[in-house]
């Protein structure tokens, strides 16, 4: 019945497929990928909420001589309204609210999987659909990345959208379908700003087919769509437009150099390692001999490969918006290459293991990742004050390290002070300042963070809080702890250790 109901109606399957492993996600997998989709979205959106600004983003009483802080707020805003609306609806706690939010990104992004499946039918039949569709379904990446905050995820399908848009138009030459794809790919640059190399190449493909008046039509659709959105957003929080775009543009150029940077093969590197060897090989090899046949899907996503690979900085996830990309071009332009090559027809025993081997190994990757929890302590930690009534100002203790992890105040529901101690600020300095400060706020609470020398951390902090009393051990989850023994620098998920702080008073003897 699965069998026929797939080869009847591939479609409907695969995105049942795609939606049934990100619904997955969306109950199992809590916490947050990388610190930028949660403190850039997430926590400054219920900050608005509440009454805080959280990252002083906005201009007011609160923050006289605020500056534009380089950030597209569309994104941010969309999830400020949505946390509006959920309270008027009473929903307000964090955890619930994120099953929303991840429950609307799983749908939105079965969005890149219909149109991924449709672009590789229109431009190369029925059966390259068909594999397009499954990798953009379950490739092993996909489900748990799709229902988290990250715009380079979140720009996907409007990108998708727009290059079916522009295949269609380019076909039928009808130029309304020229201006919808110019504002949906607005939209993307509106989500992410580093989209723009992307939308460039689909452009100049309009220009190669020597269609110049849809080439402006479409650049007016895409005008129209920033001016609404990034410059009216602007207009009305700095009283100019592309105030955020432009201090974006001045922050990178000046820190180009100040985050991970790498060779300019890095991303070729890491596209052969996500799409799994040897079949990146030749998914990559596909997308490369078939940039004349697929130029609308090739010309955008070299530009986009071309300038992150030339660019100093060179953050893993910059490069996930052009991936789905690469998949649809280079699985037609490998199954093309091989229906004509000899040598594969005379060894298809040896390309159907190498299949194999990639759906096996990536379907136990698959089902490890898309269930699993990312940064959990960190968000436990927080879930555990907020059910303390006297959770109202905490201490993070992270002394191995000389600065401190952030942590997720979305889940605490309290935008409340809390202080660090850290190598070059140890704990017998922050007690030194509050008890010369007569109004800082006393900790309620101190959060121990990592496990080596907790012993020796714990005594050191009693000299100054000597009624600290042990409360909880938060545990990472599984992939916090094996990310963290991959990578422990680049993942630093750690074990917390709270206890309820004791009275500063009878050390110093003035609070």
């Amino acid at each position: 019945m699965i069998r026929s109901f797939y080869n009847n109606h591939p479609l409907n399957a695969i995105l049942m497929l795609a939606f049934l492993f990100r619904f997955i996600s969306v109950l199992f997998s809590q916490g947050y990928g990388m610190s930028d989709d949660h403190f850039l979205i997430i926590e400054v959106a219920q900050s608005w909420v509440d009454g805080f600004d959280q990252n002083n983003w906005l201009p007011g009483p609160h923050n006289p001589n605020a500056v534009p802080s380089g950030h597209s707020l569309f994104y941010t805003g969309l999830h400020y309204y949505l946390f509006v609306f959920l309270k008027m609806l009473g929903i307000t706690d964090p955890t619930f609210k994120m099953y929303i939010v991840r429950l609307l990104h799983a749908l939105y992004s079965l969005i890149t999987v219909k149109f991924g499946y449709k672009i590789a039918e229109k431009l190369s039949g029925k059966e390259n659909a068909k594999t397009v569709g499954l990798l953009l379904a379950v490739l092993w990446l996909f489900p748990m990345l799709s229902v988290r905050n990250l715009v380079e995820m979140v720009c996907i399908p409007p990108l998708m959208y727009a290059t079916w848009l522009l295949i269609n138009a380019l076909e039928k030459n009808k130029m309304h379908t020229f201006l919808v794809a110019g504002l949906i790919a607005g939209l993307a640059f509106s989500i992410r700003f580093q989209t723009s190399t992307f939308i460039a190449g689909l452009g100049l493909v309009i220009l190669f087919n020597k269609k110049i008046v849809p080439a402006i039509i479409f650049g007016m659709g895409i005008i129209i769509s920033i001016v609404a959105l990034q410059g009216g957003i602007d207009m009305i929080i700095w009283g100019r437009p592309f105030a955020e775009f432009g201090e974006y543009t001045r922050y990178n150029i000046e820190n180009a150099n100040n985050y991970i940077t790498g060779n300019w093969y890095n991303y070729l590197l890491l596209l052969t390692g996500i799409l799994i060897p040897p079949f990146s090989l030749f998914i990559l090899f596909g997308y490369a001999r078939n940039w004349r046949k697929m130029l609308i899907i090739f010309l955008p996503a070299f530009l986009f490969l071309l300038f992150h690979s030339s660019f100093p900085n060179k953050q893993e996830r910059f490069i996930l918006p052009i991936v789905p990309f690469i998949i649809i071009s280079g699985v037609c332009g490998w199954n093309d290459f091989v229906g004509s090559s000899v040598y594969w027809q005379k060894h298809p025993v040896l390309l159907k293991n190498c299949m194999l081997f990639f759906w096996i190994l990536n379907s136990i990757v698959l089902i490890f990742i898309t269930p699993s929890s990312t940064k959990l302590s960190r968000v436990d930690a927080m879930v555990y004050l907020s059910k303390k009534d006297d959770a109202a100002c905490f201490i993070l203790e992270t002394s191995n390290s000389t600065s401190s992890l952030l942590m997720p105040r979305f889940y605490l529901q309290r935008w409340t002070k809390n202080y660090e101690v850290t190598k070059n600020y140890p704990v017998d300095s922050l007690a030194k300042d509050l008890a010369q400060d007569s109004i800082a706020p006393m900790p309620q609470y101190i959060i121990f963070g990592e496990a080596e020398n907790i012993d020796t951390r714990v005594a050191t902090a009693k000299k100054y809080f000597p009624g600290m009393t042990f409360e909880a051990t938060i545990e990472p989850s599984f992939l916090d702890k094996i990310m963290h023994w991959l990578n422990p620098f680049g993942n630093e998920n750690q074990t917390y250790f709270i206890y309820k702080a004791g009275s500063l008073k009878a050390v110093t003897g003035k609070r």
